[in-house]
């Protein structure tokens, strides 16, 4: 539980959001289980328009390919599985971050289109976290985060005092 305040969770390069921090110390008590990673998506209304409103991704999970995501969610809407969805369009250009704009019908509810979408997607998705090491006899073994640290603190202990011996002994020989 201390070590949340210091370590709040793996950074992922993509980015998104990770929910239930119980699930992430769980993990670090554990040394594995599930984290789950969404996407970050904001409802926008449009500028011209009253209640008319798009879906703006800006963030996908990691290891999600974002141009079958969309190739997805344009079968969902073929499939009718997903209501609401009148156009999807990619804006990302190579500067900035992902872009995806999921233009909604007028008469849709944007909440509940993008909770579809987490739900039928993989706008949400679950990383399982199996944090094995070599520690100690080189045997692998599933560690905690806190004993992770340890056997890494221990770990470099010993680099130093070695590193420190070996320059003794050399200039000793010298």
């Amino acid at each position: 539980e201390d070590l949340l305040q210091f370590i709040q969770g793996p950074d992922f390069p993509t980015g998104g959001i990770m929910y239930n921090k119980k699930a992430i110390a769980e993990v670090y008590k554990s040394g594995k289980g599930p984290i789950t990673v969404r996407a970050v998506a904001e409802i926008k209304e449009r500028p011209k328009g009253k209640n008319q409103f798009d879906i703006v991704i800006s963030q996908i999970p990691y290891q999600v390919n974002k141009s079958e995501l969309i190739i997805k969610i344009a079968e969902l809407v073929t499939e009718k599985r997903v209501e609401g969805i009148r156009d999807v369009r990619d804006e990302s250009d190579r500067e900035d971050a992902i872009r995806i704009v999921i233009e909604l019908k007028n008469d849709a509810a944007p909440q509940k289109v993008l909770n579809q979408l987490y739900q039928h997607t993989d706008l949400q998705k679950d990383f399982h976290v199996n944090m094995v090491a070599l520690a100690g006899g080189l045997q692998p073994q599933v560690m905690s985060l806190r004993d992770v640290i340890a056997a890494y603190v221990t770990h470099r202990d010993e680099i130093v005092r070695r590193r420190a011996q070996f320059d003794l002994r050399k200039a000793e020989e010298r």
